[in-house]
């Protein structure tokens, strides 16, 4: 491996070390609580998800909020305002989305600004201590909201037909695309041209379907920070997600770049359990303060860069 590229290959490192701390300090208090939930997870049939994959739109597909965010008696908000803390599913090592910075200490990120703004609306305060972050993989994202170990999930997930079959969504909060990161001596200018190469996603994302369509050879992790080490060590000749993950590998590392255009829309949602509508139409509602009072601008700003662009319109099923 060149030499040049070991000291990234360790801040890489550091970026999952941490998470994975983060996740067993979420595990530990997970254990130290009771049951999140003793229902059953519940699949819907075979003929119900073929019609929702038929008709659905995914930018279109949430629940309209009813009015300003307020807790009433008997909801499901209220039951977490009762309990004392938000348990929200969110990412370990995305750069500049949802980690664990090993300087504060602090879950840090775009989407954990989204998560803070949800618990504020519920407990009146962003005090952190409301909320307890259970740092989970892609793969995790969907059985956690099925079994009731978490809340809501916060992390980088796209609102697809395939999953709106299992749990609800948010409206979109922000939209990403599928592209490509390599080395910066690579040659491949496209995902096309990685046919019959190896190329890095997480297990559980939808990445790898652009990735097996290209003909190349999905290479999977749990993190995508694993996918950053394995490019390192040219292990996988490129990887390929949304770019708004991408670009949070490439700041980690100045031998990389992003390639090629985009290769799909990625809009990013809120999972939610299909058992509790009266909350996705409250965060929906937090969600259009959180637009129309500017602080997605400024948390744009704050992670992502100095010029956000319009949020994306809040859309709704009927």
């Amino acid at each position: 491996m060149n030499a040049r590229r070991r000291p990234w290959r360790a801040l890489a490192a550091l970026l999952t070390a941490s998470g994975l701390a983060l996740g067993a300090a979420a595990a530990a208090t997970a254990a130290a609580r009771p049951p999140a939930a003793s229902r059953p997870a519940t699949s819907q049939p075979a003929a119900s998800q073929r019609l929702s994959a038929a008709s659905c739109d995914p930018k279109a597909s949430s629940l309209r909020p009813s009015g300003p965010p307020q807790v009433t008696s008997g909801s499901f908000m209220a039951k977490i305002r009762a309990r004392g803390y938000l348990i929200a599913g969110v990412d370990q090592s995305t750069y500049h989305f949802g980690f664990l910075n090993p300087r504060t200490e602090q879950i840090e990120g775009f989407d954990i600004d989204v998560i803070r703004a949800v618990a504020k609306a519920i407990f009146g305060t962003p005090d952190l201590s409301r909320v307890h972050f259970r740092a989970i993989s892609d793969q995790q994202r969907i059985p956690d909201i099925l079994s009731g170990a978490v809340d809501i999930v916060a992390h980088t997930m796209t609102i697809n037909c395939q999953r709106l079959a299992q749990v609800d969504f948010s409206a979109v909060y922000f939209e990403a695309h599928q592209r490509v990161l390599v080395l910066t001596d690579s040659r491949v200018t496209s995902l096309a041209s990685l046919h019959g190469q190896k190329v890095c996603a997480t297990t559980g994302s939808d990445s790898v379907t652009k990735i097996e369509a290209a003909k190349a050879i999905p290479v999977r992790v749990a993190y995508w920070t694993d996918c950053l080490v394995l490019l390192q060590q040219d292990d996988v000749a490129a990887i390929s997600t949304d770019d708004s993950i991408l670009d949070g590998l490439a700041a980690q590392d100045p031998y990389t770049k992003l390639i090629g255009g985009q290769l799909t829309d990625e809009p990013y949602g809120l999972a939610i359990s299909k058992q509790h509508p009266e909350f996705v139409r409250f965060v929906n509602a937090v969600l259009q303060q959180y637009e129309s009072g500017g602080q997605w601008r400024d948390s744009y700003q704050h992670w992502l860069g100095p010029q956000p662009p319009n949020p994306p319109p809040l859309q709704y099923a009927g």
